[in-house]
């Protein structure tokens, strides 16, 4: 009898693997193009004349449309909201450095949904929620991803002096060096990915540094300009519009990738931006008030296109409802119907029934944004207050949407009762804020763990009120003088050695290296400064039961302590002293668990 039933079982087994692997197939796959200080004016289908973006052109013929979708002012704020669900000042990302853009650990993020339901998921750019360890996208639901460090290429956790030609990213954790310009690398590796991974559901997170400065651009992009005089376009959005032209040329070779692999129909394909455009607004506004950073309209609302054949989600359709980038998690959660319980309560409400019945009836939200930038959230800082039709700005001004789309005329006087309503709408919002304690909670970079060790921490996230240039490379160069503390927590009890650095070990200089600055190519926006900080004396740490000081002698890359510390959470400080006894950052800080 057990003979008879084997075949019979096996057979049993073989069809069920089968109808789970169709039955999986039936979930789309999820790629998300999300672009870095490209406003709502920079694209040619937004009325840009002069831009050459032909491929999201077409898209945007092709897709839904939200015309009128919002996200943070920044870049860092902006993917926190994507990433969560909920607004960003309540997950320590309300700013872009200073410890400030570290995602807390206890958020449950948009990949680990995707992962708990089926997916398999990449990442490749920018990530900017966090360089060590818990905060990396390996540690948060990501299988693959190739990344720079930072908010940008060129900044303080960034591999030393790469420069957006042949750079080296972090792979899975690890450093590896890329042929290419930075856009092209991480578009192959991300469709390298999707041919990896085509018969089975994944989710795709295309997050370019692109067209974030410095602005470094092949020549044949910044040549598809060149010809322009400097009253039609200056020289810096040749530059940047070449980048642009760039990001189109790659999402068209994405398109051809997913035809190529018969993936289209059954991909939700997304194209949006992290925050208002970086200056092109002086090109052409799109007729919006303001850029990256500003509170009106131009930082802010930006465009968001979303593409998916087999759920009827194509033919060219605008969606003018008030939405935000937060919306977009209970969006994904209801339209491919994940089993998700969110542990923490969402700001965002699901898009689906706009996106399936566009004559849904749907509310008049109020919305808010922000900008903080600061190390603590403050109240009442440069903030905006949207419903449908309106917008209070700051508490003082008002402006009718729809009869003035560039906020050019301030009706507060007119419409107080709209302005007060608006205004009981931000205190109860910003009650909510406070009432989850952001401002009393820190971000804790996790050292002696096996998931990273040694921990290689920059000053990018050294919690500072005074920010100057100290977490970028540039202002290691100059050795930017600002004092704070890094939040550490040593997961185990042990002996460690920490490692006080000037420049990066990659970098092989010593910490008095001077040097000058490389010479100016077509290809290269600005050069390095030069250094010429020379004279370091002494450094300095104080972290747990460590209090130690030793002098820095000529020719020196680095100074260790080395001493046994307990488990628990501590406030870091790790100094260089110059000659005048002027106290500087450890620009780089190396952590190692001793076995």
């Amino acid at each position: 009898m057990k003979k008879l039933f084997r075949p019979l079982i096996i057979l049993i087994g073989l069809a069920m693997t089968i109808q789970t692997e169709v039955l999986a197939q039936q979930k789309p796959n999820v790629i998300f193009v999300i672009t870095d200080d490209q406003g709502m004016g920079d694209l040619g289908a937004m009325g840009n004349k002069i831009i050459k973006t032909p491929n999201l052109d077409a898209f945007h013929e092709d897709a839904i449309r939200f015309t009128n979708y919002h996200v943070s002012t920044t870049c860092a704020p902006s993917r926190g909201a994507i990433m969560t669900g909920r607004y960003t000042n309540r997950l320590n990302v309300f700013h872009t450095i200073s410890g400030r853009s570290l995602l807390f650990e206890d958020e449950v993020i948009l990949p680990q949904i995707f992962a708990q339901n089926g997916y398999t998921n990449g990442m490749f750019g920018k990530w900017h929620l966090g360089d060590n360890y818990p905060f990396r996208p390996e540690d948060r639901g990501f299988h693959e991803v190739v990344r720079h460090g930072g908010g940008g290429i060129t900044q303080g956790p960034d591999y030393w002096d790469n420069d957006y030609f042949d750079d080296t990213y972090w792979h899975n954790g690890e450093l590896e060096k890329y042929e290419g310009y930075c856009t092209d690398v991480f578009f192959s590796e991300a469709m390298d990915f999707i041919e990896e991974n085509k018969d089975k559901p994944f989710f795709a997170y295309i997050s370019t540094n692109a067209p974030h400065g410095p602005l470094n651009v092949p020549e044949e992009y910044y040549n598809l300009y060149k010809d322009l005089s400097e009253e039609e376009l200056p020289d810096r959005f040749k530059r940047f519009y070449g980048m642009i032209s760039n990001i189109d040329d790659n999402f068209k070779l994405l398109q051809q990738k997913l035809d190529e692999l018969n993936l289209t129909d059954n991909t939700i394909l997304i194209f949006t931006t992290d925050n208002g455009t970086a200056g092109g607004n002086s090109v052409f506004d799109g007729g919006l008030r303001g850029a990256k950073g500003s509170i009106y309209e131009g930082g802010h609302r930006v465009p968001l296109f979303i593409r998916w054949p087999d759920g009827q989600l194509t033919g060219g359709k605008d969606i003018d409802n008030l939405v935000a980038h937060y919306d977009l998690l209970p969006t994904f959660v209801d339209l491919i119907g994940f089993d998700f319980n969110p542990v923490k309560p969402l700001d965002g409400t699901s898009l689906k029934p706009l996106l399936t019945n566009q004559n849904t009836p749907w509310p008049n939200r109020i919305l808010y944004v922000d900008t903080q930038r600061l190390q603590n959230l403050n109240k009442y800082k440069d903030y905006s207050v949207m419903d449908d039709r309106w917008r209070l700005v700051n508490g003082t001004e008002l402006y009718d949407m729809e009869n003035d789309k560039i906020q050019s005329k301030n009706v507060i006087a007119e419409h107080p009762l709209e302005a007060e309503k608006l205004a009981v709408g931000y205190e109860k919002w910003w009650e909510s804020i406070m009432s989850e304690g952001p401002n009393e909670r820190y971000a804790y970079i996790k050292v002696g763990s096996a998931k990273e060790n040694p921990s290689r921490i920059s000053a990018h996230d050294l919690l500072t009120g005074k920010h100057l240039s100290s977490w970028h490379q540039n202002g290691v160069i100059t050795a930017a003088q600002v004092t704070g503390r890094w939040k550490i927590e040593f997961v185990e009890d042990g002996e460690y050695a920490i490692t006080l650095r000037r420049f990066p070990r990659e970098s092989g200089l010593a910490i008095n290296a001077t040097f000058p600055s490389v010479e100016k190519t077509i290809e290269i926006e600005s050069d390095k400064p030069a250094s010429v900080k020379n004279d370091f004396k002494e450094a300095y740490l104080y972290v747990a039961n460590l209090a130690k000081s030793e002098d820095i002698v000529e020719g020196q890359e680095e100074v260790t302590f080395t001493g046994k510390i307990s488990a628990g959470k501590y406030d870091m400080e790790a100094q260089l002293i110059d000659a005048d006894k002027r106290v500087y950052p450890a620009y780089y800080v190396y952590i190692e668990k001793l076995k």
